[in-house]
């Protein structure tokens, strides 16, 4: 086989790219930015800078999006959750990124998604009218964020039947009916990070996965390539900190109170038909929810929790029992036939990375994390790096934005106009009427965007390309190529795990482990 395709752009990553811009970088001339980190405000703040002009080296121990942005909901929420708890620049702050991510930057990747609040026996008529009311006001956000109605339909109230049509696999006795509401929802979370890095990289910005920070300083970092084992230092005039849960590890002084959020992962023949996702009620809490989330693959994600970790932070959080019997729990409340342990296929844990904000003589006496906030912070430490924390996947953008002015002010950068990455199309991404023109299948158009006929293209030269990776799993041997070529995976783990998310399912990967592996080892020669 000789996989091949178009020839690369200046958005295409690939393991000999990442090669010969490590040895530039590592002990070459001084860049303007270096950002540690390519999770999704890591990326973002690369793109940002190398937008404005400036020379950016991104760095990461692992792969893109390695740590907590792989591990969401994989929805950009509104802020209604933060309106009801009195955050409204929070609020409104969501709203407006979700609005430029649906409409401008990255409308291939992020759709409305339906959800449905079914109004059971345990949803008092209170609770319901609260509920209603909150609908309403994230309608009067997206109003106030200037998100088209086309673009995010206005809530409204369901009969039983409707609710039930919806959502079949709800239980019927006693069911008053729903409230449908709409948010934006990623076709993966994983996939904005790689969009950023390649958008970033085609503005000039060395994208350098496994290479690990060991020590920061205000005018570069010590680092090793995790390939070769080699060490050296990268210059900088200026050093953005965004590593998410381990920036404290980096950085003295900076306190992070680790929250993880776990999802479930189930058969989508588990729970039947799912024209809609499910806002389900949590019992005793009157603005938390569980949500059960559809998938493009043949999964269900049900998620998620909001609990404090202590001790070190791991690379890949582990799913404690107690949380797959809580979402069981909650789950089992609202449908007819009940979800079992052995029904439960996966599961994963992200750890949010919010900022510690108890007094320094009694760390950790906060609230407890669901009533954390979710602003961010940028901090300058007394060497003079700029640490971006807290936040959330949806406002990625406007993190970026505030670290990377940090960095130009307190360095005295000489940047070109503000950040223009509101209006900046990410790699893939067009109008909707453009999108909807694009002719390849409608699932590649929704992860690939405007390159969806290329990826296509593969297939169609090597027809062996177009045989699934896993019976019963979408994704296809060109999906994987055009990884190794283009979107900076290095092995196995890289497209199993984060370009394609074949790997959240354990069985699933182990079925298709050596399949991909001998696929990189064709690609990787026919690539010398």
């Amino acid at each position: 086989m000789s996989p091949t395709s178009r020839p690369a752009t200046g958005a295409s990553l690939s393991a000999a790219r990442r090669s010969r811009e490590v040895a530039d970088t590592v002990g070459g001339p001084v860049v303007d930015v270096l950002v540690v980190g390519l999770g999704a405000t890591g990326a973002g703040a690369a793109l940002d800078a190398a937008a404005r002009g400036l020379s950016v080296a991104a760095v990461d121990a692992h792969d893109l999006a390695f740590g907590t942005s792989r591990w969401s909901s994989k929805l950009i929420h509104g802020g209604l959750r933060y309106l009801a708890s009195g955050q409204l620049d929070v609020a409104h702050e969501s709203a407006v990124e979700r609005g430029v991510l649906m409409e401008r930057t990255a409308p291939h990747l992020v759709r409305a998604q339906p959800f449905v609040l079914p109004l059971t026996p345990l949803v008092s008529r209170g609770q319901g009218a609260l509920a209603w009311a909150g609908f309403r006001a994230g309608d009067t956000l997206r109003l106030a964020a200037r998100t088209a109605r086309a673009t995010l339909p206005a809530p409204r109230r369901l009969s039983a039947v409707e609710t039930r049509h919806l959502a079949p696999a709800l239980r019927p006795d006693r069911l008053r009916g729903g409230l449908l509401s709409w948010d934006g929802r990623l076709t993966d979370d994983a996939r904005l990070v790689t969009a950023l890095a390649r958008t970033a990289a085609a503005r000039g910005a060395r994208i350098l996965t496994r290479v690990r920070a060991l020590e920061l300083t205000g005018s570069g970092a010590r680092v090793r390539d995790e390939t070769t084992g080699e060490e050296g230092v990268i210059r900088a005039r200026a050093v953005v900190n965004a590593s998410g849960v381990w920036a404290g590890a980096l950085v003295d002084g900076i306190r992070i109170r680790p929250s993880r959020g776990t999802h479930l992962v189930l058969r989508s023949d588990r729970l039947g038909p799912l024209p809609a996702g499910l806002h389900v009620p949590i019992p005793g809490e009157t603005n938390r929810f569980v949500l059960v989330l559809p998938q493009d693959d043949g999964r269900v994600y049900v998620g998620l929790t909001d609990e404090p970790v202590e001790g070190d932070v791991p690379d890949v959080p582990e799913v404690p029992e107690t949380d797959v019997g809580f979402l069981l729990d909650v789950l089992g409340s609202v449908l007819d036939l009940p979800v079992h342990r052995e029904d439960v296929v996966g599961a994963f844990a992200g750890l949010r990375p919010l900022l510690d904000t108890a007094p320094s003589d009694r760390p950790g006496a906060a609230p407890r994390t669901a009533d954390v906030s979710r602003r961010h912070a940028v901090l300058t430490s007394s060497e003079g790096v700029i640490t971006v924390v807290g936040g959330k996947l949806t406002t990625y953008r406007r993190m970026a934005e505030d670290a990377v002015d940090a960095a130009v002010a307190a360095r005295g950068l000489a940047a070109g106009p503000p950040s223009p990455t509101a209006a900046l199309p990410l790699v893939g991404a067009a109008a909707p009427h453009a999108l909807a023109g694009v002719r390849a299948p409608r699932r590649l158009v929704r992860h690939y965007g405007t390159e969806a006929p290329a990826v296509q293209a593969l297939a169609v030269r090597d027809p062996r390309l177009a045989e699934r990776v896993l019976p019963g799993h979408p994704v296809t041997g060109a999906e994987l190529v055009w990884a190794l070529r283009h979107e900076g995976a290095l092995d196995e783990a890289d497209l199993l795990d984060r370009r394609t998310r074949v790997g959240l399912v354990p069985e699933d990967r182990a079925a298709a482990l050596d399949a991909v592996r001998d696929l990189v080892g064709e690609v990787a020669a026919d690539l010398r």
